[in-house]
């Protein structure tokens, strides 16, 4: 698959629902009637199903749903050396509805070592049917920005930039095992961007004593950093999210308030950016998107209802971003997975299928084959 369609202009984010099968084998490895590898058989073959149904909506693109994940994020800090997670006293907030408990905490001194990650992405690139396997993995401020100093070891960390150090480093090499593990389609998912367009989570940040604005420019330097030696024919793509749960989110606002360090210092090949309701404001923010290689994947259909969009509009809409950013910078997707945890959004699998075949419809219209 040539490297310089990614993104494709119909993309996909990321998670997708949970099959009845994986439900059913997580609860029977919880109960202990089924074994460790019992279960990730039950997910390879979920895995492989969902790659077929990926290719059979037109998808030149796939992931593994997420499937042996229970949260978007957790499952890979957890993976890293010096983090532990922790059942919280309560979950994450969502608009009405609220996580299970848990989180994360460092704990230790950074590290990122053999993570159980780079098999979930062998055993994808190994079924990907000749489509182009993208990994999925949490960005590197969302370890910090949701506790900030009150989850990070003191004893580990006197200093916190010297944890913000070993976090581009974690991330670097992350980014070099992936490559070695033949990943060339990797994306960062990030939460905190569009917090920061938030003035609710940017109170709640001004309330624990830190400065939004600063904490802005420590992230972008952080993704710097880790993207520093990156292979030239590694796409690296941020999903910049405004929170996925039991379709639900968190924060409201337009990009505005970060746009010209987000798009215009921060050297990531594609941005997914939402644009699924009004809480994502207009596309006068794109602007700042740089010229030439740099894209920019609308997320125009939606992951939080079944209801099917008009495929007329969403092309409208498209053409309105196009005043911004030239069209051949732009593609589409959905905006956001179908199941950022295990829980997932309020539609049926027959519905995200229909969802998935749309972006390939309009995508086919806009920009051709």
């Amino acid at each position: 698959m040539s490297l310089n369609l990614a993104p494709f202009p119909a993309d996909v984010v990321g998670s997708l629902l949970r099959p009845t099968s994986i439900k059913n084998a997580r609860l029977a490895h919880q109960t202990g009637e089924l074994d460790a590898r019992g279960l990730r058989r039950v997910e390879d073959d979920a895995i492989a199903h969902a790659v077929k149904s990926q290719c059979q909506c037109g998808l030149k693109v796939v992931t593994d749903g997420e499937f042996r994940r229970a949260w978007w994020h957790f499952d890979f800090f957890e993976g890293l050396k010096g983090v532990e997670g922790y059942d919280a006293e309560q979950g994450i907030q969502f608009t009405g509805v609220q996580t299970k408990s848990r989180n994360v905490r460092v704990t230790g001194k950074l590290g990122f070592g053999n993570h159980p990650m780079l098999e979930d992405f062998k055993f994808l690139a190994s079924v990907a049917e000749g489509a182009m396997p993208k990994m999925t993995i949490p960005s590197p401020s969302v370890l910090h920005f949701r506790g900030g100093r009150g989850v990070v070891s003191k004893e580990a960390y006197p200093n916190i930039n010297d944890f913000f150090a070993d976090l581009a480093n974690v991330y670097k090499e992350a980014i070099s095992a992936f490559y070695a593990a033949g990943c060339r389609y990797l994306q960062l998912d990030d939460t905190v961007w569009a917090y920061l367009c938030s003035q609710e989570q940017r109170a709640l940040v001004v309330e624990r004593g830190e400065d939004p604005d600063h904490l802005a420019h420590v992230y972008a330097q952080v993704i710097n950093q880790a993207l520093e030696d990156k292979p030239h024919d590694l796409v690296v793509g941020m999903h910049v999210c405004r929170g996925n749960f039991r379709s639900t989110w968190i924060s409201e606002g337009g990009y505005e308030p970060v746009a010209e360090l987000l798009f215009g210092s921060i050297n990531i090949d594609a941005f997914f950016l939402e644009y699924d309701s009004d809480r994502a404001g207009d596309f006068e923010p794109l602007r700042f998107i740089k010229p030439g290689h740099q894209k920019v994947v609308l997320g125009l259909v939606t992951t939080k209802t079944g209801e099917l969009e008009d495929p007329d509009t969403i092309k409208t809409r498209i053409f309105e971003a196009a005043r911004f950013v030239p069209l051949e910078q732009l593609c589409l997707s959905t905006q956001c997975g179908f199941a950022s945890t295990e829980e997932g959004n309020s539609l049926t699998e027959a519905q995200q299928q229909a969802k998935l075949e749309l972006v390939v419809q309009v995508a086919r219209d806009v920009w051709g084959e």
